[in-house]
């Protein structure tokens, strides 16, 4: 007798497969990602301090509390201050550098150079490398006062002063980050068509600036969603520099979100409150993460 037992289709056995191999992918994510998340926003409706046997519900008093602190608010405008002047100048700063070491030419001498000259500030330890920074903004004998009185530019306490410390801190994020904006550009750059270029000659706009205009920047465009996003979230993330340099000062003119999250949570154990503070921090992220994502990517041609 024929076994009448229904076969499953070709497509229904595909999706099994696939949702099979996508499982243990799932599985972790969860735990690492997406469980810890969830525990952190189930916290933030609690009153638990760190050490305390036991857990209340509090529903939305910690944000009712964050609503009102005055700090909570210092530290949300010195990030998002901190983030709108680091992203784009990594941005511009690393598109001119992939540009520069892409115009040497394949047999430039100095091209690998140039690429891990511009890149090591990503492979370095950012904590180690805050105390040459502490040195390098010392008031007295720091190089960035010796260059600008070399010029007969005024001088300043850049990491004691409240109206210098927050950009000088940005600075130090754009010379961390522009490396890995380099490397994503450069990658941009050479899947560019080179019969692109021939195209715009034959059409008699061969200058630089048309080739850039008519060809590099358009077809720069998902390289550029990319490099957006990555230098945001890593700009959101700023921590290092702030613990080691300027300890959230002066008058708090450095405290970012991530610092104040981490001092009420570790150093003042309010757990919940910290965990409330965390998850504004990461709905902040996402939001303005996606929002840089969808404005880039309807300009962005994708060949």
């Amino acid at each position: 007798m024929a076994d009448t037992r229904r076969q499953p289709s070709p497509r229904r056995a595909e999706a099994l497969a696939g949702t099979l191999l996508a499982l243990p992918a799932f599985i972790l994510m969860w735990l690492m990602l997406l469980g810890p998340a969830v525990a952190v926003g189930l916290l933030s409706l609690t009153d638990w301090n760190f050490g305390e046997p036991r857990i209340h519900f509090a529903g939305l008093d910690n944000y009712h509390e964050m609503w009102g602190d005055r700090v909570f608010w210092i530290s949300l405008r010195n990030t998002v201050v901190y983030v709108g002047v680091s992203v784009p100048a990594t941005v511009l700063l690393g598109l001119i550098a992939a540009i520069a070491i892409e115009s040497v030419g394949p047999k430039g001498g100095l091209r690998g150079f140039y690429r891990a000259a511009y890149f090591l500030p990503v492979a370095s330890t950012l904590l180690a490398m805050a105390l040459v920074w502490e040195f390098m903004f010392h008031p007295s004998v720091g190089f960035v006062n010796q260059a600008f009185r070399a010029v007969g530019l005024p001088t300043a306490d850049w990491l004691q002063n409240p109206d210098t410390a927050l950009m000088a801190l940005a600075a130090i994020g754009v010379w961390q980050n522009l490396g890995l904006a380099m490397v994503l550009f450069m990658a941009g750059l050479k899947s560019i068509p080179t019969d692109l270029y021939e195209a715009l000659a034959m059409d008699g706009a061969d200058g630089a600036w048309e080739r850039f205009r008519r060809v590099t920047w358009p077809m720069l465009g998902p390289a550029l969603v990319f490099v957006v996003a990555i230098t945001a979230i890593r700009s959101f993330q700023v921590f290092d520099t702030v613990q080691v340099l300027t300890e959230g000062g002066p008058l708090k003119s450095t405290e970012v979100l991530l610092f104040t999250m981490v001092q009420q949570g570790f150093t003042f154990l309010r757990s919940a409150y910290g965990a409330a503070i965390t998850m504004v921090f990461l709905l902040l992220t996402l939001s303005i993460t996606l929002a840089q994502t969808m404005i880039l990517d309807r300009r962005a041609h994708y060949g």
